[in-house]
């Protein structure tokens, strides 16, 4: 079963007497505030959590979005209305690279029924589906925050996985070379780790690549049964829809998903006695 659902499919099970949870996770680095793209109009029935305050801790030496504490992102999930037996669907302006953030820490959290929105809110509109300005008030959800659903990957593991298996890297190819760092202290990537930037897994359009053609481009990589996977971008966000790509794509199952490094670059390059390989070569 895939991670994605289409815009036609939201529609329908929108339709039904009890309907997917919606989370409207939009953000953007540099701007504006998600929050006030969500007021100028978003999904009926939709609320908005936030990245940087709901879905991740406070800035550390963890890195920029270290993962939430779980009873913090327990009270955020129940106020959105999400419930342990209803599914949920989550989505951003587009690509869905960031509201795999959300799809990855409701897994990471317990919760299996969880799809993204393939396209986005772009899509949506673009098609002349409905969107509303009003709040919706759901009713307290009753979500159990289970954390540890989801492997993970601290420095240490990240660095071997980049020797022993595939650790993928989804930054932009100017971040991964080390030729711009806008954000986090030194540029480069963790030594042995492979380019495969988030853009890429999406069309002209903003919608998904077929599971085939993501499994080319992985396997590519030397994405393979035989060999463990896992991910990093630059502060655990965007890798996360590397995990989502990878399951899209068959490489992967829910039962044994690929790692996420949630420190990721902001992390590993705070540490000056961590290495940093530059250029399109692993190292």
């Amino acid at each position: 079963m895939t991670p994605l659902i289409t815009t036609s499919e939201l529609a329908g099970f929108l339709e039904e007497e009890r309907p997917p949870t919606l989370l409207d996770v939009r953000w953007n680095l540099l701007g504006p505030p998600g929050r006030e793209e969500y007021e100028r109009g978003h999904l009926p029935g939709a609320v908005f959590v936030d990245l940087d305050s709901e879905l991740a801790s406070a800035p550390d030496e963890r890195g920029r979005h270290p993962l939430p504490d779980p009873a913090g992102l327990q009270e955020v999930l129940r106020a959105a209305g999400v419930d342990s037996d209803r599914s949920v669907v989550v989505y951003d302006a587009g690509d869905g690279s960031v509201a795999a953030r959300a799809w990855w820490l409701l897994r990471w959290s317990g919760h299996r029924e969880v799809f993204l929105l393939d396209g986005g809110f772009a899509a949506w509109t673009e098609e002349g589906r409905p969107t509303t300005t009003r709040t919706p008030r759901p009713a307290e959800g009753n979500i159990v925050v289970r954390p540890g659903r989801m492997p993970t990957l601290d420095a240490d593991r990240a660095r071997r996985l980049a020797r022993e298996g595939v650790l993928l890297d989804a930054r932009a190819e100017q971040r991964y070379r080390g030729e711009s760092e806008p954000v986090d202290p030194r540029a480069g990537h963790v030594p042995g780790a492979l380019n495969a930037p988030a853009a890429e897994h999406v069309a002209a359009d903003g919608r998904w690549l077929r599971p085939e053609e993501l499994a080319t481009r992985f396997t590519r990589l030397g994405v393979s049964e035989a060999r463990p996977v896992g991910a990093y971008c630059g502060s655990g966000v965007n890798a996360c829809s590397v995990v989502l790509a990878l399951e899209h794509a068959g490489l992967t199952s829910p039962e044994a998903p690929a790692a996420l490094y949630p420190g990721s670059w902001s992390e590993w390059s705070n540490d000056p006695d961590r290495p940093a390989a530059t250029g399109a070569d692993p190292g």
